[in-house]
């Protein structure tokens, strides 16, 4: 186990062999790699920060368990992700992809405002904003080409007043899926997921939208030749189920998940990883009385000059989990009731 964390000294000495606490930058991993010889790397449980190593592991030529390093990538790169969305008629936000300035302007052109405008290898959504004319997209892309150079910038049209979902997957090398949770999101679509509440399971979305979400993560975790977990983000807007993202790796949801539903799962897609067991062996038991939330946690008390409004960029620092026994929950309701309030543009 490689981590830089300090809350990690007290989780992970009891699950790893040796315990590595390093910075999780290049050099001082392939240092690690050198000395250990491992058979193979497991990147999809580190987040973003371990997915952006994938390049350099797989250019010398350590083996990464699980789902390839092309793959990462495909799901990574906005265009084309949205190209595979395009060859098996999964709807999408319509979208075009900018390199400069003046391509996002000509974009705006043909795309409706609002518009969501999203960097490519970005962690906690850094970059995303929605803006709602052409003077702020021409500012804010301008200002992205400045402190992320050379990067490509995917825009959206912004499903205005959709609802937001997500699901999370475990798939193996045979095309083998099983959906371990779906979530529906308190707040509307366009505030961050790490800065949304959410319910497991899902509350309100009806047959015909959870029919959709299923057919589109299995279609998607096979498409991506995922092996071991992945998540995947849904806006829903008058019964159409739209994609706005798939990560081949291991959410922050999964945790809560297994919480929730006490149940392995991370136990479970590593056996995958590694080549040990498929999807189909595994006997799945999820047992949850009432629905979880996940909540938010925010820290703007020790930064008291962050702007605390919520949008697409994450500014929580971490999140609980409060069990409800049913939808009459007083917690709920204000939660609920507080929905509309979040959002900024």
């Amino acid at each position: 186990m490689i981590n830089c964390n300090p809350e990690t000294v007290s989780t992970d000495f009891d699950i790893a062999d040796k315990l590595y606490f390093e910075p999780v930058f290049w050099e001082h991993i392939y240092d690690i790699i050198q000395h250990e010889k491992p058979v193979g790397v497991i990147v999809q449980l580190g987040g973003q920060t371990a997915l952006k190593l994938a390049e350099k592991l797989e250019r010398y030529g350590v083996k990464i368990m699980g789902t390839s390093f092309q793959s990462l990538d495909l799901a990574e790169d906005r265009g084309s992700f949205s190209n595979i969305l395009k060859e098996h008629n999964i709807p999408y936000p319509e979208f075009d992809v900018a390199e400069t300035a003046d391509e996002a302007l000509a974009i705006a052109d043909i795309l409706d405002f609002p518009i969501l405008v999203r960097p490519s290898y970005v962690l906690g959504g850094q970059g995303m904003k929605i803006v709602i004319n052409k003077d702020e997209l021409e500012a804010h892309v301008i200002d992205l080409l400045k402190s992320i150079p050379g990067n490509k910038l995917l825009l959206d049209h912004y499903l205005d007043g959709a609802i937001e979902a997500e699901a999370d997957a475990i798939c193996d090398a045979d095309g083998n899926v099983y959906i371990i949770g779906i979530m529906e999101h308190i707040e509307p679509c366009g505030i961050h997921s790490g800065d949304s509440n959410a319910l497991l399971p899902a509350f309100n979305l009806g047959d015909l939208v959870m029919q959709q979400i299923i057919d589109h993560t299995h279609t998607i975790a096979r498409a991506l030749n995922t092996v071991g977990l992945i998540n995947i983000q849904f806006a829903i807007k008058e019964d159409i189920v739209y994609i706005i993202e798939a990560n081949p790796r291991a959410s922050r949801t999964v945790p809560f998940i297994a919480k929730a539903y006490k149940e392995p799962y991370v136990n479970y897609a590593t056996k995958v990883m590694l080549g040990e067991k498929k999807v189909t062996d595994f006997d799945f038991n999820p047992q949850l009385e009432g629905y979880a939330i996940k909540q938010p946690v925010f820290s703007f008390n020790k930064f008291p000059n962050v702007n605390k409004q919520l949008g697409p960029e994450m500014k929580s620092t971490g999140e609980s989990i409060l069990f409800i026994d049913s939808l009459k929950d007083d917690a709920f309701y204000d939660l609920y009731s507080r929905r509309k309030m979040y959002l900024s543009k």
